[in-house]
Formats: structure tokens, C-alpha cells, sequence
């Protein structure tokens, strides 16, 4: 009887696959061992145990590019390097729980791209007489303000926040929406422009809304990105907002 495993027998022996065993010996982790009469190669005692240390570690991480010199060091060396990739597995572990929470929070819609703040502010915009056309507005908005002018935006929830207190804003808040059924030309848009210029002016703390995010962004084209988006050029919505800002200039308050 020939002495020695198959390599299909020391393979299984390891827990790996036969491929896997040709994959360590083209990386020089595992010695080929020499064949018998029969041209067959036959793993010992030591290719046996060293198959196993190399797939062991390998299991646990350590890349297959520092095996061979990791079972050629001392054992200083060895405990050492376990160390490192022991550090190296934990970050791995806390990026791979990041992204599981973030799967967690787009299974639960607002908060993946926002914080809770401006998740319980969407949830809470129904009870006030918002559609959900205007929570999907006010939803988009909140993402692109928090991703363009991101060192302003916890201010830009408080100051909606508050806002949402006062029955008046919300009221014209709720009648900007009706104003994408309207011709650019409806009288009713300057009305309501007026109205919400003169609100914003009586109220200087809600006036921050409008110029919050802007006075922290050194480029004018953010602030747009947030101020105008929904808005289709030469719509009453666009109208609505150039009339209201023009007001707004002409009564002293800076706009880009």
C-alpha cells in the first residue's frame, strides 16, 4: 500500500478542495510533495499538517500573501502579526456593521439619507394638512440640502422646526403647492408672493429658512440647488420663488 494521501485525500483531510490545494502550491504556501511509482503525489504527516495551518489561517483572515512568511517567523514574530490582523478583522467587522445598518435604514425609508430630526419632521408634515407630493418635495430638499451645505443643516431643520410652530407659515407653506396647477401668469402667484415676502419680513427668525444655507455656502449654485428644486423654469413655481426673492432683495435682505 503507498504511503501518504492522495492529493483529493489531504484535500478532504484539510476541509478544502482539491483546486484550492494546486492554488497553495502555484503560491509556494504548500511544497509539492514528490510522486510515487504510480506518478501520483502523496501528502505526508508534515504536508498534511501544513495544509492545515495554511488553510487555518487563512480562515481567520490572515491574507494568503503574508501566510508563508507568517509560519516562517519566530514566535514573537507569529503573535505579533496575529495581533495585526486581528486589528485589521475588527475594522472589517465595523465597516461590515455600518453597511447593515445602512441596509437597515433603507428598509425603513427617510433614514437612510437623513438624520431622525428630519425623518420625524416628513413624518410629521401629514397632520399638518401636507400631501405627500409636498412631504416627497420637502424629503428631496432636506437630502440635497444635507448633502451640499452639510455644516448648515442642523441649524436649517431648527429653524424649520420652529417655523412649523406657526399656523401662518404653514399655511403658506401648504398653498406653495397649489401653485404647480396654476399658468405662470395667474394673477394669485404675485398675491401669494407678497403675502410669503411680507411673512418672512414680520418674522426675521423664519426668514433664516431662505437665507440659512446660502450665507454658508461660497457657492451661490448650492443654495439654488436647494431653494429651487421641484421647480420647472417658466413655471408659476419658478415665478412664485423669483417674485418672492426679488421682494425680499428689494427690502434689504441678501440673496445670491
Amino acid at each position: 500500500m503507498a504511503a501518504g494521501l492522495t492529493i483529493g485525500q489531504a484535500a478532504a483531510f484539510a476541509g478544502i478542495t482539491i483546486k484550492t490545494v494546486r492554488h497553495y502550491h502555484k503560491l509556494g504556501l504548500v511544497d509539492e510533495p514528490a510522486r510515487d511509482g504510480s506518478g501520483y503525489r502523496r501528502y505526508g504527516s508534515d504536508d498534511l499538517l501544513r495544509l492545515v495551518q495554511v488553510r487555518t489561517l487563512a480562515v481567520a483572515g490572515v491574507p494568503l500573501a503574508e501566510i508563508g512568511p507568517l509560519l516562517g517567523s519566530d514566535a514573537e514574530s507569529f503573535a505579533a502579526s496575529l495581533v495585526d490582523v486581528e486589528r485589521q478583522l475588527t475594522q472589517q467587522i465595523d465597516e461590515l456593521a455600518a453597511r447593515r445598518e445602512t441596509l437597515r435604514r433603507l428598509a425603513s425609508g427617510d433614514r437612510a439619507l437623513l438624520p431622525d430630526r428630519a425623518a420625524a419632521l416628513l413624518e410629521g408634515m401629514p397632520s399638518l394638512g401636507f400631501t405627500p407630493d409636498d412631504v416627497t418635495t420637502a424629503r428631496e430638499s432636506f437630502v440635497l440640502a444635507k448633502a451640499l451645505v452639510p455644516e448648515g443643516f442642523d441649524d436649517y431643520l431648527t429653524d424649520i422646526e420652529n417655523a412649523l410652530q406657526d399656523p401662518r407659515f404653514v399655511t403658506l407653506t401648504r398653498r406653495t403647492a397649489e401653485v404647480a396647477c396654476w399658468e405662470p401668469d395667474d394673477p394669485r402667484v404675485a398675491e401669494l408672493a407678497t403675502d410669503m415676502a411680507d411673512h418672512y419680513l414680520a418674522n426675521p427668525a423664519q426668514l433664516k429658512i431662505v437665507t440659512g444655507l446660502q450665507a454658508r455656502t461660497e457657492a451661490a449654485t448650492r443654495y439654488r440647488l436647494i431653494a429651487h428644486h421641484g421647480e420647472q423654469r417658466q413655471s408659476a413655481a419658478a415665478r412664485l420663488a423669483a417674485l418672492v426673492e426679488t421682494k425680499l432683495r428689494s427690502a434689504g435682505v441678501h440673496i445670491s
